[in-house]
């Protein structure tokens, strides 16, 4: 029982806010003293697991390119293509975004797209400038929204889209398990058949929500609006 200890260690330090690498770390080497492992099995242990997972470290990579990219103007380029396309509002392009990113996963091109290397640089400034276009200047609220759902077309594309695609991790984890716990001849075609119905109720619902998002900014630059057509009018009148 006193290898769980580890856990509790990864609770209290998520619950507290600490550095998630000191506390899995940590968790991790404490985890492995009360197994029975030496001190120099436990360091093995996070060696063996740190280069079987190498891909892991490839943002130290990825974080410089994206930051010479957007030093280069990469974000005012977005930007500068939007407002080429009049016709195309924030929800809209969200929409089109999750759509891709969904299809692109169930092909198993999982890394094509992320909230480091596509929604921060492009999809959240081109959305940015749709809704701007469209409602004028964003308050500090408005923009924060359509951030946070530029993230969430992202997420969820990728989430129910990768498992439509046989050969992801996470549906051979399955399958594995299933078959050797349960003596069953599940094959992974199977479930990423299974996934598909779920892949379209998320793309329905969550296209639709992303639609909404213009009426809702709609809403909210009318507001403000008149909060500032009201003030002006009691300014005009205090100045009388």
């Amino acid at each position: 029982m006193l290898v769980l200890l580890g856990i509790l260690i990864v609770v209290a330090g998520f619950a507290t806010k600490r550095n998630p690498l000191l506390i899995v770390g940590v968790a991790g080497v404490t985890t492995g003293l009360l197994g029975g492992l030496s001190p120099t099995a436990v360091l093995a242990a996070f060696g063996t697991g740190f280069a079987s997972s190498r891909s892991v470290s490839l943002f130290v990579v990825v974080l410089p390119v994206i930051g010479l990219l957007e030093r280069s103007g990469l974000q005012e380029q977005a930007r500068t293509l939007i407002g080429r396309l009049r016709g195309l509002s924030a929800g809209r392009l969200l929409t089109v975004y999750l759509v891709f990113r969904q299809l692109s996963a169930a092909l198993g091109l999982t890394s094509i797209g992320g909230p480091a290397q596509a929604v921060r640089p492009v999809v959240a400034p081109m959305a940015e400038a749709a809704a701007e276009r469209r409602h004028g200047t964003l308050t500090d609220r408005a923009r924060e929204r359509v951030r946070s759902y530029a993230a969430s077309a992202d997420t969820v594309g990728l989430f129910f889209g990768e498992d439509c695609f046989l050969a992801i991790g996470s549906v051979l984890l399955i399958t594995g398990f299933v078959n050797a716990t349960y003596h069953t001849h599940l094959e992974p075609a199977q479930l990423a058949m299974w996934a598909i119905p779920s892949a379209l109720c998320a793309a329905l619902i969550h296209g639709t929500r992303l639609l909404r998002l213009d009426h809702r900014l709609e809403r909210e630059s009318t507001v403000v609006n008149r909060q500032l057509a009201g003030s002006r009018r009691r300014s005009a009148q205090g100045a009388k």
